[in-house]
């Protein structure tokens, strides 16, 4: 019988945009623009799905597939989450968990803080977590916020 574990994780990460708070959260709630920096990664997988109910309540989910001569050929993995909670241009909450295959891997919670600073925008994620069996793990997973966030910033330069 397989071992059954769970790691659990806090980690926050703060930027800071030179746009205003109205733009960041835009950019989240549009799903046009959400789209571009939240699910096309443009190299080892296909975006399946992608949708948002924007509201607090509403449902977002991506599903994704790797590509032929990535490290998962074929393996399909989806995100599905609820938000709890939105306050325009302020505050996103969102809990959702994370497929691997047909397995579940994580679940979360994500808090999305936008703070006017002068100059634009200082965003700040906190983000809980409990990772399953064959989850990407902690690392992986605060890795990977890193790199939506530096995507988000190409989308507010537009």
């Amino acid at each position: 019988m397989e071992e059954r574990s769970v790691t659990h994780n806090t980690f926050v990460i703060e930027r800071d945009y030179p746009a205003t708070p109205e733009r960041v959260f835009a950019a989240f709630a549009d799903p046009a623009k959400k789209r571009r920096w939240f699910a096309h990664d443009g190299q080892g997988q296909d975006v399946e799905a992608f949708d948002i109910d924007f509201r607090i309540g509403g449902r977002e989910y991506a599903r994704y597939r790797f590509k032929d001569g990535s490290a998962y050929p074929g393996v399909a993995f989806a995100n599905d989450g609820i938000y709890h909670d939105i306050v325009e241009n302020r505050r996103i909450v969102i809990a959702s968990t994370m497929t691997f295959g047909d397995k579940r891997i994580s679940a979360s919670l994500a808090t999305f803080e936008l703070l006017p600073n002068g100059k634009g925008t200082n965003l700040i994620l906190t983000h809980h977590a409990a990772f399953f069996e064959g989850s990407d793990g902690p690392e992986r997973r605060q890795a990977g916020w890193q790199k939506l966030l530096d995507k988000l910033a190409n989308e507010l330069a537009q």
